[in-house]
């Protein structure tokens, strides 16, 4: 009955925030001089009532799917993955350009290889602030910080002066043998939604993570860590091998969500392709109180406000959409620990109540 209750808060708690959070937009909208509901219809019909919509929907939301796992995975071993941007661009990189220079394999080996290449990238990008943490205590807020800007400004060397196109931003396509199938080769009604298969390995990843959390040793050992160091010190775990580990697959996460944009869309890297994903990726995560198949719907509600802004943007700001975002946060937050709270409140009252029985 208690786990019952506590999911029903759990469901209620951003059900609630959702409904908060479009009201205070409503005012926004009514405050410029348009009509709310007409807007928030337009918004609606075009990004969930055609399947081009939920296509693009899909597309916007499956990079953040990669990145809230990684901002997930490391917030539960009590670290903060800060570096999912950087992350993300270098791994976007690697997979560009062993889709390229490698184009003489055939896809059933190419394809394997790139997205390997992507994770790899991504995960010596993460493995290095999780060596500074556990090494020399090194913050990871900072150093995972300093690392974008790191990425961006080798990326931007390479793409500018060694492996691009001229007069361009972007690297050499990457052969065919390395694309991903959009799925609007399986399904017609998505004619000319990007979305493609790297969706699917996305929820994957989601699944798997939530297998590796919930069902493994190892997985248990993280989220002890998380939960208190010391004791998970006493206790005999290694908890500078999970800070590592941890920090590696998160940036292994987050270089993966390349696969979208290079293998899936474009078929190459172009600078500013991210669109902020890694920094987005935080907040979904949160939204989805760290829970990896939570985060697949918080993904697709963020889509939606992506891709919505963009269809009502001759209306309104798309800048509208970020201020929904923000105050979706910061409702998460408030009604979290109202939650929490209560959740507390309760677990006192059933133990007085055992203890009087």
């Amino acid at each position: 009955m208690q786990t019952l209750t506590k999911l029903g808060y759990n469901i209620a708690g951003p059900v609630l925030a959702l409904i908060i959070s479009f009201a205070i937009g409503g005012i926004f909208i009514a405050i410029i001089g348009k009509d709310p509901l007409a807007v928030y219809s337009q918004f609606f019909s075009d990004t969930l009532g055609n399947a081009y919509g939920i296509g693009q929907v899909l597309f916007k939301a499956t990079p953040l799917i990669f990145t809230g796992l990684a901002s997930a995975i490391c917030f539960r071993a009590g670290l903060f993955n800060i570096g999912a941007e950087g992350q993300l661009i270098i791994g976007a990189f690697c997979i560009a350009f062993v889709g390229n220079v490698f184009g003489i394999l055939p896809a059933i080996f190419l394809l394997p290889l790139c997205i390997l290449a992507g994770f790899i990238g991504g995960a010596c990008w993460g493995i290095i602030p999780g060596l500074l943490k556990a090494t020399f205590g090194a913050h990871e807020v900072i150093n995972t910080i300093m690392m974008n800007f790191i990425a961006a400004a080798l990326v931007n060397y390479f793409v500018s002066n060694v492996f691009f196109v001229p007069a361009t931003v972007h690297t050499p396509d990457i052969v065919p043998a390395a694309h991903l199938s959009r799925l609007d080769f399986f399904f017609e009604s998505f004619h000319g939604a990007p979305v493609n298969l790297s969706l699917f390995i996305a929820i994957g990843a989601a699944l798997l993570l939530h297998v590796y959390l919930w069902k493994t040793s190892l997985g248990y050992e993280l989220r002890a860590t998380g939960l208190n160091l010391n004791a998970a010190r006493y206790a005999g775990i290694h908890v500078e091998r999970h800070m590592i580990g941890t920090l590696t697959l998160g940036g292994g996460l987050a270089g993966l969500a390349g696969m979208n944009f290079v293998m899936g869309y474009k078929h190459y890297f172009e600078l500013g392709f991210s669109e902020g994903a890694g920094f987005i990726g935080i907040a979904v995560a949160l939204l989805a109180r760290n829970n990896p198949i939570g985060i697949v719907l918080t993904s697709i509600f963020f889509g939606i406000l992506q891709y919505g802004s963009l269809t009502i943007n001759t209306i309104v700001p798309k800048e509208l959409a970020n201020i929904l975002q923000a105050i979706v946060i910061l409702c998460i937050i408030v009604l979290s620990k109202v939650i929490d709270r209560h959740m507390v409140r309760l677990q006192k009252q059933s133990v007085a109540a055992e203890v009087h029985a």
